[in-house]
């Protein structure tokens, strides 16, 4: 065995807590994840069944934490793994899963198999079995700042872009904030209305803000990859510029695992609460709505629907918010089928619109999304996340379906009713 095999499956070892191990014994084979899986319902392959995905780490549970595994092992009856074991798996364990937690929903004795894939992401890494994609993303991360290779020069380009059009300040390293925002790579270079947008509502609502310089990106391709290290070391940055400037809440941007990574794994990474919230822009947003900060003046009269971003909706609980942003600017909303925490995923996430290899499969998933989309007669697609964003587009495109898609942001900003800052 290899000193990285062993590595690995030293990490499978470690990651199998209470949770797994309660987890594999209860499982009944019923199925019922398949059917809640896009890889599995768009291929009718067996193999994209979410709890095969873990045959590898439930093969160590049996023979490490089980009497009869134990024995089967002592017998030679059940195999060790492999690592070419572990290279067929890994396509299985990056390529067709994107975290996005809707096998979990079903399951009827509530195993968490999101969280189980998550885990066995740890063991895959650490053993040399992660996507080329996604670990010189990570790389770039960590060294860099930016799974894309952003450096703060270019955010500066997008502040002079914005200030220039607004004609509003957009803040930076100012001490004592209400909110500090951090963005995804995708929302600096691909969609810079996104900065815009929030410069015009915060003024508008009376809110003192700022970024950073050492910590203005948001994605945590440490969490994609499966590093508790790495993700750590990425939430880290953001934590620490946070405390140095004072801020009462760091503001995750239209970024599903970036609000994973910061509002739910964050203090865990961290080993300790954070002395600041993290909220999602749209918890944000309709906070503001709320306390009648953000004016809205007229509505959309194009029909819309709204795509929910799993780590947003259904991880993350983000649901009624943005229906009732939505409900202040437009006319003539649409839901989908299967909506809110039971929508299905645009099958980018988890890293996956990374990895190239994965494309193929990812574009053949995206059906499920088309008849969803369909089902609506829209032409414009609302969304609040930008991973999602540039997935949809593509998805959209390869199909020949000429439909829009926006950020929510960004369409509530566009109907701001000017000159009522308070």
């Amino acid at each position: 065995m290899s000193a990285t095999l062993a590595k690995g499956i030293n990490i499978f070892k470690e990651v199998i807590d209470a949770p797994i191990a309660s987890f594999f014994s209860s499982c009944v084979h019923c199925g019922l994840c398949a059917e809640a899986c896009l890889f599995y319902t768009e291929t009718n392959d067996a193999k994209y069944t979410p709890i095969h995905k873990l045959e590898p780490l439930r093969r160590i549970w049996l023979q490490e934490y089980t009497l009869l595994g134990k024995l089967g092992k002592m017998l030679g009856l059940s195999k060790p793994v492999t690592d070419e074991e572990l290279a067929e798996w890994e396509p299985l364990v990056y390529d067709s899963c994107t975290l996005c937690g809707r096998c979990s929903m079903v399951c009827p004795v509530g195993n968490d198999i999101t969280y189980m894939i998550r885990k066995m992401r740890e063991g895959m890494s650490a053993s040399g079995h992660a996507p080329e994609d996604l670990v010189a993303a990570t790389t770039r991360a960590v060294t860099i700042g930016s799974p894309m290779g952003v450096k703060w020069p270019a955010v500066q380009a997008q502040i002079k872009h914005v200030q220039a059009d607004t004609g509003i300040e957009v803040p930076v390293e100012q001490d004592g904030a209400d909110y500090l925002v951090v963005m995804s790579s995708m929302e600096i270079i691909n969609f810079p209305e996104y900065l815009s947008a929030l410069s015009r509502i915060f003024k508008q609502a009376g809110v003192s803000w700022t970024l950073a310089s050492d910590a203005f990106e948001a994605t945590n391709s440490g969490i994609q990859i499966g590093s508790s290290d790495l993700a750590r070391a990425i939430v880290s940055r953001i934590v620490v510029a946070a405390e140095r400037l004072k801020v009462k809440c760091v503001i995750s941007p239209e970024c599903g695992h970036a609000f994973t990574a910061l509002r739910w794994e964050g203090p865990n990474l961290m080993g300790r609460p954070f002395g600041f919230e993290v909220k999602h822009i749209l918890e944000v947003l309709d906070e503001l709505h709320q306390a009648d900060k953000l004016k809205t003046g007229g509505k959309d009269q194009r029909p819309l629907t709204y795509h929910d971003p799993c780590q947003i909706a259904r991880r993350g609980g983000v649901v009624e918010q943005p229906r009732r942003l939505l409900s202040e600017v437009a006319a003539d909303f649409r839901e989908m089928p299967d909506t809110g925490v039971m929508n299905w995923c645009c099958g980018g996430g988890g890293g996956v619109s990374a990895i190239m290899r994965a494309e193929p499969l990812r574009l053949q998933a995206f059906k499920i999304k088309k008849r969803q989309i369909e089902a609506t007669g829209v032409r414009t697609l609302i969304t609040a996340c930008a991973n999602c964003r540039i997935v949809l587009e593509e998805g959209l495109e390869h199909n020949h379906m000429k439909i829009e898609v926006i950020g929510l942001t960004e369409l509530l900003a566009q109907y701001l009713v000017e000159g009522n800052a308070t």
